[in-house]
């Protein structure tokens, strides 16, 4: 996650990437994506931005920013752990996964307040065989328990 731009202010980050784009057709998705990747969130303050660089409106912005789950509108935390909800990990018992989660305080799409963790849902890793599935991190785990998912949470997991 890097603040690039001339003065690393968000607006500068937006509109550098916007230039990186400038020409493409449909560019709001590759530009909201860039702007992620570079800040690690899209924050509010880069609607009006993209809105004015874009030639788009306000409300066409937040309205794609709101509508696609990839799109975080605060920063993760420094763990991000995904729950595959897919039918085979539901069937697998994703579920269960998702209660525990909640039972510990942590609710899908958002993070806790000391920003050591997010918890998202998504709908299908593509390790079916082995749900139910959790990413952390970008490493998978399949044939997660409860008592596995805790230990992902807290850091403790062993492969």
């Amino acid at each position: 996650m890097t603040t690039s731009g001339n003065d690393g202010t968000v607006e500068s980050v937006v509109r550098g990437v916007v230039a990186r784009h400038r020409g493409e057709r449909g560019a709001l998705l590759p530009v909201l994506h860039a702007v992620q990747a570079e800040l690690g969130h899209v924050p509010q303050e880069a609607v009006p931005v993209l809105a004015e660089e874009l030639n788009l409106s306000r409300a066409d912005v937040h309205g794609v920013v709101t509508f696609y789950h990839d799109f975080r509108r605060e920063p993760a935390g420094r763990t991000t752990v995904r729950i595959c909800r897919a039918e085979a990990c539901q069937a697998l018992g994703a579920d269960q996964l998702v209660r525990y989660a909640s039972e510990s305080g942590l609710r899908l799409g958002e993070t806790t307040a000391d920003g050591s963790v997010t918890v998202e849902q998504v709908f299908c890793l593509g390790n079916c065989a082995l749900g139910p599935t959790v990413e952390a991190n970008g490493r998978l785990y399949g044939r997660v328990g409860p008592a596995r998912l805790g230990s992902i949470l807290d850091g403790t997991v062993s492969s």
